[in-house]
């Protein structure tokens, strides 16, 4: 499966740029999976007007895989996308699956994830650790050779690895590489993935994604030029693929179309720039900021909980919830920023995305 058989309308979305958030895991009090709280919130994130999701990603917890979720979590992802009519009517939707492991793991989730429909494999390199650079370009090689893969640059915190220009340089060399989330959570190793895109010649077939939960507005409004060749050379990040927007996700859409025109505009106002350190504040509130993101997918959790999205916030692992002093700091942001929380919409909502 290569890019180029993609259907138009969809790889366009994607290169346009658009939201693409996290998608959560929905489990009852025996950690079970919900299935239909899960079906619920996909039909959230659609109404709401998203342009892709990204199912079996660190949001959606990578110990699906061990629980034997992996299948049906991507599986019940796709049916509801292909069976639910969004608020405005279906649009192209571009669906990401998480991939994850050692090379055998990785193609075979790979192969899941095409033979179910998604479009593009996120692919992590966290179980590599150790690996040599080239090791890793190997690994890469091995996935895209089942499906599109889209590069994860995921922040040391929860996991990632450091990854060097170089590496981004080899790995945008890759002819079936169409997008890079970039998460390092790091403004230097952001740039060393774009100047090793630039450096591939790849920056028109490849779309960068912020990953960056604590520089959203900042990553999406900057130009990136940089001399490539002796010539300047300009390249956006175009669009987000977040856990932040896994929660409150129609402000996200909202957000985002405002960002985009201004920056198609080159009018960008104070107010549009106010707007990135208050939703850095609700990500460090979400992300668990003060406890090395411990609590940071039971803090979404407690999010979709208090809306009635979801029954309880629970995690695969028990011993994984909210940190301490973590539910007055997310009370906090909630009251400080109402214009960046969306409780109207999933009320009006909720009970026919739970029918």
């Amino acid at each position: 499966m290569h890019w180029a058989t993609l259907p138009d309308d969809t790889l366009a979305a994607l290169r346009a740029g658009t939201v693409i958030p996290a998608h959560l895991l929905a489990l009852d009090a025996n950690r079970a999976l919900d299935t239909r709280r899960q079906q619920a919130l996909t039909r959230y994130y659609l109404d709401a007007g998203v342009g892709g999701l990204a199912v079996g990603v660190h949001s959606t917890q990578f110990a699906i895989r061990e629980s034997g979720l992996y299948r049906p979590v991507l599986e019940l992802a796709m049916r509801t996308v292909q069976d639910w009519t969004p608020l405005g009517g279906r649009r192209p939707l571009f669906m990401v699956a998480g991939l994850a492991g050692k090379t055998s793991q990785a193609l075979n989730e790979a192969r899941t994830a095409r033979d179910l429909g998604y479009h593009a494999g996120l692919l992590s390199l966290a179980a590599l650790s150790g690996a040599s650079e080239t090791e890793l370009i190997e690994h890469c090689r091995a996935a895209a050779g089942v499906m599109p893969i889209m590069g994860f640059y995921l922040q040391p915190a929860v996991g990632g690895l450091f990854l060097s220009e170089s590496f981004w340089q080899r790995f945008s060399e890759i002819d079936n590489v169409l997008a890079i989330k970039m998460a390092p959570f790091n403004r230097y190793r952001t740039l060393d993935v774009v100047r090793g895109v630039l450096a591939a010649k790849a920056q028109e077939r490849i779309a960068l994604y912020t990953g960056n939960d604590d520089h959203i507005v900042l990553d999406l409004l900057t130009p990136y030029t940089f001399v490539h060749e002796g010539q300047p050379v300009t390249v956006r990040i175009c669009g987000g693929l977040l856990g932040h927007w896994s929660v409150w996700t129609e402000r996200a859409v909202q957000l985002f179309q405002r960002i985009r025109n201004a920056a198609r505009a080159q009018q960008i106002d104070a107010a549009l720039l106010a707007l990135d350190p208050q939703i850095t504040d609700c990500n460090a509130a979400l992300f668990d900021v003060a406890h090395d993101f411990r609590g940071c997918i039971a803090g979404c959790h407690e999010i979709l909980r208090r809306q009635g999205l979801f029954e309880g916030i629970w995690c695969l692992d028990p011993h994984e919830g909210l940190s301490p002093g973590q539910a007055q700091a997310l009370t906090r942001v909630h009251n400080d920023y109402p214009h960046l929380v969306d409780d109207a919409f999933v009320t009006k909502n909720l009970g026919r995305w739970l029918t």
